[in-house]
């Protein structure tokens, strides 16, 4: 008991403690969570990649702070980020992910959302009283809207909170390395030419 009171004690404090906001055992989060609202904390739940953290990520999370107390966060784990995003994602690995977190005030708990959890089970599990989406995201259709409701106190959908996204970001990179391979394939076609023309001429 001593050791979950100072567990809740450093997730409401102001410093990073990752070794206390991060709660990656689902039946451990649990515990804390329906401690915080024994205790009268309104606790709010997000999900999402958070890879190469920016502006929108800050602005979306602070958003989402605002519909209560204590915001829980779900961060895809890579195992699952790359089944959702495709084999080069995520580009910044889930460790580092975590820690760029935790150093965010408006974050509270930090927890991996696992592929063998499933979309749902973390909602399951910490049974907030708001549910944050984003209307980014294809992972809340009607449907699942309709069995998260059942429990969730309420559930709101924010829009992008910045013209930029991650996934536009890992494109232009792409492009950009693209367009500089292309240069020094360029660049280089004239020596593989001549060395080519010298080699038939030999013959």
């Amino acid at each position: 008991m001593q050791k979950r009171s100072v567990t809740v004690k450093n997730i409401l404090s102001s410093g990073s403690n990752l070794k206390d906001r991060f709660i990656p055992n689902l039946k451990e989060l649990k515990r804390v969570t329906d401690n915080l609202k024994r205790m009268g904390y309104r606790i709010v739940l997000t999900q999402g990649v958070y890879d190469m953290l920016h502006e929108g990520h800050a602005r979306y999370l602070e958003q989402a702070l605002s519909y209560g107390d204590v915001l829980v966060v779900g961060v895809d784990s890579d195992e699952l980020t790359r089944k959702r995003k495709g084999p080069n994602r995520p580009v910044v690995p889930q460790a580092e992910r975590l820690q760029m977190l935790a150093h965010l005030r408006h974050v509270g708990i930090l927890t991996l959302r696992e592929e063998k959890h499933g979309l749902g089970k973390l909602i399951e599990t910490v049974r907030p009283d708001v549910l944050i989406t984003s209307s980014s995201t294809n992972d809340f259709g009607k449907k699942e809207i309709a069995v998260y409701k059942k429990v969730c106190g309420k559930i709101v959908t924010l829009p992008p909170q910045a013209a930029t996204s991650t996934t536009a970001r890992v494109r232009l990179l792409t492009i950009s390395g693209a367009d500089e391979l292309a240069k020094e394939i360029m660049h280089g076609m004239p020596i593989i030419v001549k060395n080519a023309l010298d080699k038939f001429r030999r013959k």
